[in-house]
């Protein structure tokens, strides 16, 4: 304004002129003044309202009858009742006041919570009484020590805080499992689905009832008089198009065929068009045959059609497509092959036979010397079209040898086929293909012509010389590869023919000379001698017969390319190669050039001793061992396993006769001091067999033999005798915990079970960390129900050996053998974290959970165990609750496999076959089991230990643990 303009000119003036100290006072004074009227100026023209806050609850135009509206920004966010409000949104009533109202002064203790909602019983109202106080060091120190005390107090709660919650959990997810839980076995069982399962599982399609898909639809149809039909079929003849506006109208006013009206012009002629072409692609996909007939069943015909699902559009644009780019790929090109071929395989396979002829016929003319174009035009004709194809395809590709073998293919008369191979091979005499194709027609007289005509052109093919060979007399024979070896000096083949040759005619002499000769001739010609190769070639040998060619091939290679260090190694290894691929004389071979190369060897004469127990004989295996004891006299091995050889032949004497010459070279040998005592008591010479360890305890006074000596006195009821020989055992050994269960386990069975506590725990203070005497121990007390002290006893045995599987698993079938099966499942949790790797344990565990949850449990041990036989057992098990035979006996193989010893599987696996198996199937189990001889296991051995059981034969003993064992049926 104006106005203000003056005060600015007059405030430049006072500040340019008064200057001095008198001047700057009255400056102050007009600035003061000039500012007083400026405010007066701008007071008056500025609203009272500009700048000021809306009130709370103001509604814009309210006075002038407007209808206002209300925002989350009018009414503030949402917010808890017990939320601090918000004093800009409060109510406000807009009432009159009658008086002026009087804020009174807010005392700042008496602001408290007096809500009911903040009222306790025993504490009264909750806030701080301090609140308004400072907050010092000291307070901070005492609120330390209250929070230490809080968190100590629940510390001392908190495990059972957690206990109790995880039972809980566990209870609940017992009822009511997972849906996750419920289906885990389905899903893992979806890794077992292949990819052709997979693709055959049919698309999700519309399964409601045809009534139901009708009532969706939009089209209703109205059955119409025939007259109107008639008129419309002569209104469609009259006009080759449907108008898009009407379509088909009815002669109902207000009313049209629903479903017709289209957004474009449709040309019936091109509708009658399609139809014909889709039934022509039809008759020419069904009409090639072998014999060139159709197979199209007319009567079905149409059927066929209407189940024909179309193609979609995208697919039809596809193909345009590729047409056009492998159109355009032979005219920019048209000498390429492979183009014409891409076209005419597109046509086949969209259904257009007759055109991917026509394709590939113009592909012949444009490629008349593509050779895969003519075999692609001869594969997609007829047969009978197919031999005119490959007759032009000859005349102008002569040299072409698969047109020529395909060109005899095609004839079915074997003259035919043998015209066709001979204008072959005059067209192309050095084919080794074509000879062959020719020499498999004839006969054998007229196949040794064509072979003698075919060295001649081919003289660098190995097998037309070898074959021709195989035809010719010995003397002719000889002649040929004799022959053969000047035209081809590099090849190992004719040598090992010629050896093989040999052999058949007896000449064991010249074998070895010939195999030697091919070695230092090929090594002459410049040949790297490859021992694998020959190897290769001394295991077909075998498997053909040729038992002498291959160990001269083995002895004249096995040291070839081997270091001095690993000879030993690298033979054994060969040794099981060959044992694997079955060529036993290969292996057979190579233990025997191994052992004259290391003579004093024990262990490969012990890996050639069980080999010939495997795969040999057992004159061969006692030879073996004569010629192995001769060589290594201190391996008490060899010297057993060849009195246990004439013993399970019947030769009690010859068996004698090998342990009597074995005490010469092993003097107190513990050993066969117990092998001769176990010969004499399976042959019922008990004296002998007390005589014999009455000499062991005197010069061979181990532990053992005191065990075996009081072990006989047990099996002959001499209990007496029997806890003479303990004590004594005893006095001489007292760590010895075998000593300790022996005497324990007679006074069990003499029914003195208190005393047999009293031993028990007399040997644990002299053996603490022998677990069975631990575990004897507490079954011991549970039958006679002291079960707390079972319990103490076990608590004391983890306590010493906490990472023995065997006292957790006692622990865990204790309690639940007693009913308390949560207790039970609480110990095996404990048990797999200290033993997260056994297998024993995490068989049991799978059968301790509910049934929805084992095959998840199972995956578990697996995943932990992959390889042990208890987890394998407990699933072969799980599987026969499930009834499934097939896999169940997979299972029960696949844990022999794993380890043939383990007496329990062998056990399960005759019960399982005496329910479901064929007596074959019992009878060969029972050999396989008599021939590994299982000797470990808790359930065999509780059988096969059995005092009673002492003389009982291994299949004996199969049949007795069968019957105790029980159908897994929980």
């Amino acid at each position: 304004t104006p106005f203000s303009y003056l005060c600015i000119n007059i405030l430049l003036i006072i500040q340019t002129t008064l200057t001095t100290t008198q001047q700057q006072q009255q400056r102050i004074y007009y600035y003061s003044l000039c500012y007083f009227l400026v405010q007066m100026i701008l007071s008056k023209k500025q609203k009272s309202f500009i700048g000021q806050p809306v009130p709370p609850g103001y509604q814009a135009g309210v006075g002038r009858a407007a209808t206002g509206f209300t925002t989350r920004s009018d009414i503030g966010p949402a917010r808890d009742a017990n939320d601090v409000p918000d004093e800009r949104h409060k109510h406000v009533s807009y009432k009159k006041p009658t008086e002026p109202e009087i804020m009174p002064e807010v005392d700042e203790e008496l602001d408290e919570d007096l809500n009911d909602t903040n009222y306790d019983e025993f504490t009264g109202y909750g806030g701080s009484l301090f609140s308004s106080g400072p907050y010092e060091k000291d307070d901070e120190e005492a609120d330390e020590v209250y929070i230490g005390i809080d968190r100590r107090m629940d510390g001392r709660r908190k495990e059972r805080r957690e206990q109790r919650f995880k039972e809980e959990v566990l209870r609940y997810r017992e009822e009511r499992p997972k849906i996750q839980q419920q289906f885990a076995g389905l899903k893992r069982d979806l890794a077992q689905v292949s990819k052709d399962e997979w693709a055959s599982i049919p698309e999700v399609g519309d399964v409601r009832n045809k009534k139901q898909r009708g009532a969706s639809r939009s089209e209703k149809f109205t059955p119409v008089p025939d007259v109107i039909l008639r008129g419309v079929t002569k209104t469609a003849l009259s006009s080759p198009s449907i108008d898009p506006r009407t379509g088909l109208t009815t002669p109902f006013p207000g009313s049209m065929t629903p479903g017709f009206n289209t957004s474009s012009k449709m040309d019936l002629n091109l509708f009658g068009e399609e139809k014909k072409k889709f039934i022509t692609v039809k008759l020419d996909q069904m009409s090639d045959s072998v014999s060139g007939q159709t197979v199209v069943d007319p009567k079905s015909f149409c059927t066929d059609l209407n189940s024909t699902a179309p193609q979609s559009f995208t697919d039809i644009g596809d193909l345009k497509k590729a047409r056009l780019l492998l159109e355009s790929i032979t005219k920019t090109n048209p000498k390429h092959g492979p183009g014409w071929i891409a076209r005419a395989g597109l046509e086949e396979v969209t259904g257009h036979i007759q055109m991917a002829r026509q394709i590939i016929a113009k592909g012949c003319e444009a490629v008349p010397n593509g050779e895969e174009v003519w075999l692609e035009a001869t594969r997609l004709q007829t047969p009978e079209n197919a031999k005119t194809v490959v007759a032009r395809a000859v005349r102008q590709i002569p040299q072409s040898v698969k047109l020529w073998i395909k060109a005899a293919d095609l004839e079915d008369e074997s003259m035919y086929k043998k015209r066709v191979l001979r204008n072959a091979l005059e067209n192309v005499p050095t084919s080794v293909a074509l000879w062959k194709e020719a020499v498999k027609l004839e006969e054998p007289d007229d196949a040794r012509i064509l072979l003698s005509r075919a060295v001649e052109c081919c003289p660098t093919s190995v097998d037309l010389w070898v074959a021709l060979a195989k035809l010719e007399t010995y003397e002719n024979a000889r002649k040929v590869l004799n022959n053969a070896r000047e035209k081809i000096p590099t090849d190992r083949q004719i040598w090992l023919t010629a050896a093989k040759l040999e052999e058949a005619h007896e000449n064991a002499d010249m074998v070895k000379t010939i195999v030697d000769r091919a070695i230092s001739s090929l090594q002459s010609n410049g040949v790297e001698i490859h021992r694998d190769q020959w190897l290769k070639d001394a295991h077909d040998c075998d498997r053909s017969g040729s038992k002498l060619t291959c160990q001269a091939v083995v002895h004249g290679v096995l040291g070839i390319g081997v270091e001095m260090e690993s000879r030993k190694s690298q033979w054994l290894d060969d040794a099981e190669t060959a044992v694997q691929a079955e060529a036993f004389t290969c292996a057979r071979a190579i233990y025997t050039y191994a052992l004259s190369v290391f003579p004093s060897k024990k262990s490969i004469w012990l890996r050639a001793a069980y080999f010939e127990k495997e795969h040999g004989t057992r004159s061969s295996l006692e030879r073996l061992l004569q010629d192995a004891v001769l060589h290594c006299p201190k391996a008490e091995v060899l010297w057993l396993m060849g009195a246990k050889s004439r013993w399970l032949a019947g030769d009690v004497p010859g068996a004698r006769t090998i342990l009597s010459e074995s005490f010469k070279a092993n003097a107190n040998s513990e050993e066969i001091w117990l092998a001769a005592v176990k010969l004499e008591s399976e042959n019922n010479e008990y004296q002998r067999a007390r005589s014999l360890l009455a000499n062991a305890r005197e010069n061979a006074g181990t532990a053992r033999v005191v065990m075996k000596s009081a072990k006989l006195e047990w099996a002959l009821l001499n209990l007496q005798e029997a806890n003479q020989l303990i004590a004594e055992g005893i006095d001489r050994f007292p760590d010895n915990a075998k000593l300790w269960m022996m005497k324990g386990q007679i006074l069990e069975q003499t029914g003195d079970k208190p005393e047999a506590i009293t031993t028990y725990m007399e040997g644990l203070k002299r053996c603490p960390t022998s677990v069975p005497l631990w575990i004897l121990c507490c079954k011991t007390q549970m039958s006679l129900g002291e079960h707390t002290k079972a319990r103490a006893n076990l608590e004391k045995a983890r306590l010493r050996c906490p990472v023995s599987a065997e006292l957790w698993l006692e622990a865990v079938r204790m309690e639940v053998n007693l009913g308390n099966k949560e207790v039970g499942k609480a110990f095996m949790a404990r048990a797999l974290q200290k033993c997260p790797n056994s297998g024993i344990l995490w068989a049991d565990a799978i059968f301790l959970e509910a049934r929805p949850q084992r095959k998840t449990k199972s995956v578990d041990a697996l995943r932990k165990c992959e390889h042990d036989v208890h987890v394998i057992l407990a699933v072969a098990k799980l599987f026969w609750t499930e009834r499934k035979i097939g896999k169940t006996r997979e299972w029960f193989q696949k844990a022999i496999k794993v380890d043939p010893d383990f007496g329990d599987t062998w056990g399960y696996y005759y019960k399982f076959e005496l329910e479901y198996g064929s007596e074959e199937q019992r009878r060969v189990l029972l050999e396989k089991c008599v021939s590994t001889e299982p000797r470990h296991g808790e359930r065999w051995c509780r059988v096969s230990k059995d005092i009673k059981n002492w003389r009982k034969r291994i299949d004996e003993i199969l049949v007795i643990l069968a019957d105790e064992l029980d159908v897994p049926t929980n």
